[in-house]
């Protein structure tokens, strides 16, 4: 072990840290730490060029998201220790959702995530609410598509309760990382890939997709067309500012549920029979 290792912190709105964590999960793998605006990444090796990347799309992003910097060069003590200590079990709707480092509960359906290098260890208010909707609408025997899969927590649910489940993501690293958490959960899918929903063979039950609003609007036609008459699509990732564009974006469907917490909304729609 180094004597020394770096430590970045990005401060930011609280609102971005999700989005502009998955951007560092795919130049930095080494697990981040997440705080109330802001993030923390640790390494033995000079983490400047995560600063510089994160003020390269800074400048790059039509809306402007303000984050300030701090690197600091500190002497190695057990931050690994330290960061599992950080991370806490959460319940959510019929789940448990625990690092390896806790127990499961015998009451609750327990799901293994240990939090690094993709998004989603159910903290977040999106995840939650994915949870939460998938608890109540899907039941055993279901098919599930899960767009955008991430670390496949909200697969993982969907396979606990009895369904068929089917995920993808566009970010290889969430595809392994997927993989990776279904074995952990001694758990199979059904189908996996890189892509998106557009590459799905066939229609289902539920369609979860928790990626963020402006991605939804631009997937709503192969969202929609992936949907089975009668099924249901779960929509989150959403801050209540988008709300209403995403909602004109599927306002053929029946908005079933608006589930908020926080400044995070998720939406659940039917497809109704035409018939």
């Amino acid at each position: 072990m180094q004597n020394n290792y770096y430590e970045l912190t990005v401060t930011l709105d609280d609102a971005y840290v999700d989005l502009i964590a998955d951007y560092i999960m795919n130049l930095h793998d080494e697990g981040i730490e997440f705080g109330k605006g802001k993030l923390i990444l640790r390494s033995e090796n000079d983490l400047t060029f995560i600063k510089d990347a994160l003020l390269e799309l800074q400048s790059n992003l039509d809306e402007k998201i303000p984050m300030d910097f701090s690197l600091e060069e500190k002497e190695n003590v057990d931050w690994i220790k330290s960061y599992q200590e950080s991370i806490q079990p959460i319940e959510a709707g019929k789940f448990h959702i625990f690092p390896s480092w806790h127990e499961p509960k015998e009451d609750l359906i327990n799901i293994k995530i240990d939090p690094a290098l993709a998004f989603g260890s159910g903290h977040h208010a999106t995840t939650f609410s994915c949870l939460s909707a998938i608890s109540k609408y899907v039941k055993e025997g279901d098919s599930v598509i899960d767009v955008g899969c991430g670390s496949g927590i909200l697969g993982l649910a969907a396979k606990k309760l009895g369904a068929t489940v089917a995920l993808c993501d566009t970010d290889p690293i969430s595809v392994e990382s997927c993989e990776a958490n279904f074995k952990l959960n001694e758990e199979t899918f059904d189908a996996l890939w890189e892509g998106s929903v557009d590459k799905a063979q066939g229609q289902y039950d539920v369609v979860i997709a928790n990626i963020i609003a402006d991605v939804l609007r631009f997937l709503s036609k192969d969202l929609k067309t992936a949907v089975k008459e009668n099924g249901y699509l779960i929509l989150s990732g959403i801050l209540d500012k988008k709300e209403e564009l995403v909602k004109a974006s599927f306002e053929d469907l029946k908005l079933e549920e608006r589930i908020l917490k926080d400044e995070w909304i998720t939406l659940v729609y039917k497809k109704e029979s035409n018939g």
